[in-house]
């Protein structure tokens, strides 16, 4: 049976830890690279817990032990190392050429997002949006872009695609939605309140959310049902807007994929509406 990625596996038990493991398992996820060749005591010692709570977190993981754990975690940064050094010559660098370096960098973070438990995640997402009745998409102050880039995309091929706009009171939208519906939000740094309340509510009343953010343990990602990552640029420590609308359009490729029959309808009756009100020059 196939092991579950180190991160993914933590995201999904972090709502059953106690609150030290929950410490060690952040700062695990936040700095894996130190901590795969740390011992129990030093990880502990970094989070502020008791090196007994870190061993107590990797049984609450499934694993037999500590040592055991942190095989798992060396043997995976190492296959991610021997990838990274694949696509070494597409790493960002020291060029004067600020325009280059950009570019370089957009690209390593784009390639990224093929990593296996981001594809799988991708495909749960293109599932839920094709049988769900209605979806509900969030997104505010610097993640509305991106949210409102969704909507429209979505809006294209199906119908009952609802954005909350920045300025709109959003319980009324909510209150429509059914046990059928999706609820989609979009959270970046620097989070907002009402993106962490909207995905709070979602999961508190049972409706299946779809998290679109920078890391699984994100204030969106602890709620979610499915959740997109894509990683902070390695120079600017900001997020790629690129990276972001990449990733929803993989997922409207992947509705595309499997979801044509219905897609062809909504389109032409879209076609149909654009001719009678003369929307576009041609």
């Amino acid at each position: 049976m196939e092991q579950t990625p180190f991160k993914q596996l933590v995201k999904e038990k972090f709502p059953d830890l106690s609150a030290g493991q929950k410490k060690v398992a952040k700062y695990l996820m936040e700095n894996l690279n130190q901590a795969a060749f740390k011992t129990a005591f030093q990880i502990g010692r970094q989070a502020a817990v008791s090196e007994t709570t870190v061993i107590r977190l990797s049984y609450s993981l499934g694993f037999e032990s500590f040592s055991e754990m942190q095989n798992i975690i060396q043997e995976e940064l190492l296959l991610k190392n021997q990838a990274d050094q694949s696509n070494f010559t597409m790493m960002p660098t020291r060029s004067s050429d600020p325009f280059k370096k950009l570019i370089l960098n957009e690209i390593h973070i784009l390639k990224q997002l093929l990593n296996r438990t981001n594809i799988d995640e991708i495909w749960k997402a293109v599932d839920t949006l094709i049988k769900a009745d209605q979806v509900l998409i969030a997104g505010h102050m610097l993640s509305h872009a991106a949210a409102y880039w969704f909507s429209y995309m979505l809006g294209t091929i199906r119908d009952h695609v609802t954005l909350c706009a920045p300025t709109d009171d959003i319980f009324e939208k909510v209150a429509n939605l059914t046990n059928n519906s999706v609820i989609v939000v979009f959270s970046f740094p620097r989070y907002s309140n009402c993106t962490i309340k909207l995905a709070e509510y979602a999961a508190e009343n049972g409706f299946c959310l779809i998290a679109i953010t920078d890391r699984l343990l994100s204030p969106v990602g602890r709620f979610a049902d499915i959740i997109l990552t894509t990683e902070e640029s390695v120079e600017t420590g900001s997020n790629s807007i690129a990276s972001i609308i990449t990733l929803v359009d993989l997922i409207i490729e992947g509705i595309y994929e499997k979801d044509q029959e219905r897609i062809q309808t909504h389109q032409q009756k879209l076609e149909k509406m654009y001719s009678s009100f003369n929307v576009f020059t041609e």
